[in-house]
């Protein structure tokens, strides 16, 4: 979306669909190494014996495929058990994770029944509302559940399935264009796009969590615009789990974060937390 939007301020284009698509319920499934190099010397092979030689070298241990998995390739980790270290990296509790996630239900519960997405969301083969939403959960119900990420941790496992989000699909898209053609073509500008940042963290070799680039990029994109997060109402950190956004909060709030990482004085923060 943001190579679209500079696309658009630098006047190379007026217009632009952004967009994405993400399915768990349908992963690829890959076939094994041995499999994968037969396939690629049968297709160089040029002859009836040449093909002939190469699919001799098939066992039948080359014809089972590999399982799909979440694990990040350099870490075999997967995302959610990337999170589970981060969390108790930074200490965040099970207490506050479940009243995040409760307040995320009952806030996207209120949401829905308000209308606020009827003219967001496009219903698809019959589903019109988010299937993780939970509408009757309770703290009380919430609390009741085991850690499913971070098991290894002992104790300070913390992330349940209910103050994480299961793997799911989705998609997304945005029309993105120039207030000229908007107006052209009599489109209400519902949101400017005035800015963007991104930040890499080392999660392979380094001490910096898969998901905690916000806190990186947040910090840099308020400092280049003279902005802090007083100066917003709402803030969003979108991801999967209670404990990413209670994490870079955590991250905004301490100190040597602060002056270590992100070369300031102090905290980035205070937080007031989410709501």
């Amino acid at each position: 979306m943001l190579g679209l939007a500079n696309k658009i301020k630098l006047s190379q284009i007026d217009s632009a669909i952004a967009g994405g698509v993400d399915s768990a319920s349908d992963a690829p499934v890959a076939v094994s190494e041995g499999l994968r190099e037969v396939l690629l010397d049968l297709n160089r092979a040029k002859t009836l014996p040449q093909r002939l030689q190469v699919l001799s070298r098939l066992r039948p241990r080359d014809l089972s495929p590999d399982a799909p998995n979440t694990g990040e390739p350099r870490t075999g980790l997967s995302m959610g058990e990337h999170q589970a270290l981060t969390t108790a990296q930074w200490h965040i509790t099970r207490e506050a994770q479940d009243e995040l996630a409760f307040k995320s239900h009952r806030n996207l519960a209120a949401a829905y029944d308000a209308g606020f997405f009827d003219d967001l969301i496009t219903p698809y083969r019959g589903l019109s509302r988010d299937s993780n939403l939970r509408a009757d959960t309770s703290l009380e119900k919430l609390a009741t559940l085991t850690p499913v990420f971070g098991k290894s941790l002992g104790a300070e496992a913390t992330m349940t399935a209910g103050n994480s989000t299961p793997l799911t699909d989705g998609a997304s898209t945005v029309l993105l264009a120039s207030e000229e053609w908007a107006a052209a073509h009599d489109l209400p500008m519902l949101a400017s796009v005035v800015d963007g940042e991104a930040a890499a963290v080392d999660f392979v070799h380094g001490k910096d969590g898969l998901l905690m680039a916000p806190a990186f990029a947040v910090p840099r994109l308020l400092k280049r615009r003279g902005l802090s997060l007083e100066d917003f109402d709402f803030f969003e950190i979108h991801e999967a789990f209670a404990g990413t956004v209670l994490s870079t909060l955590a991250a905004w709030e301490d100190e040597e974060f602060g002056r270590t990482r992100l070369g300031l004085d102090g905290a980035f923060g205070p937080s007031t937390g989410p709501g």
